[in-house]
């Protein structure tokens, strides 16, 4: 199977994790797109969906499924969202898609996480694929030379401003071996709205697509 099959075969099997008649977080991405597309093929399962992006609202309204406002709800089942890099731990990386600080914030009304992904987001230590940092843009020369004190070399992402309307900035070069210190001590630095790392709301398991079928790691 190539990559994008393995995602059909998450996002189907994320079903079974779905309350009926719930209303449940989802996520954006790729990933995330095969799994709304799976809930469209299980007509009232769900009474309605939190979204974590633009994009991920649009595709849920098209199949008809209803879709919330964060405040509307005070707690979710489950919150069901991809990765862009999963440790053995649970702890993520995620902003790819730059949707990273609504996903924190639906992922905090959940009860649990459940990230679905491909075999090759799973790694021994995050900190391969740059990690997303959504910021406020006065404060984006200040935080590339915060990071650079600690090793990394932070890049504007060009032409994109998030659902906010803030920046992101990628940081390479990180080796993240305590991603629960590090995300706090980001999230303390001034003009940071969010840090993509995913410790303090990790997964509770991870679904992950693999040439030999699903295989399912908790944590």
């Amino acid at each position: 199977m190539n990559q994008d099959e393995l995602k059909a075969l998450v996002g189907r099997a994320a079903l079974a994790h779905v309350p009926a008649g719930s209303i449940i977080g989802v996520g954006t991405g790729s990933t995330v797109n095969c799994f709304i597309d799976a809930l469209a093929t299980q007509p009232g399962l769900v009474r309605g969906a939190v979204s974590s992006s633009v994009k991920s609202t649009e595709r849920l309204k098209a199949h008809g499924i209803p879709v919330l406002e964060a405040a509307e709800v005070e707690s979710l089942p489950v919150y069901i969202d991809g990765a862009d890099e999963i440790d053995h731990a649970g702890c993520m990386i995620k902003g790819g898609g730059a949707a990273l600080t609504r996903e924190k914030i639906v992922a905090d009304l959940a009860q649990r996480f459940i990230c679905i992904a491909d075999e090759s987001k799973l790694v021994a230590t995050l900190g391969r694929f740059p990690l997303p940092v959504e910021v406020i843009p006065m404060a984006a020369a200040q935080l590339t030379r915060r990071f650079a004190a600690i090793g990394g070399q932070a890049r504007l992402r060009e032409g994109v401003t998030t659902d906010n309307g803030q920046l992101i900035l990628d940081v390479s070069g990180l080796s993240i071996t305590d991603p629960l210190a590090l995300e706090t001590e980001i999230n303390q630095w001034p003009g940071v709205v969010t840090v993509g790392l995913f410790a303090r709301h990790r997964a509770a398991a991870c679904l992950l697509g693999t040439r030999d079928g699903v295989r399912t790691l908790t944590f």
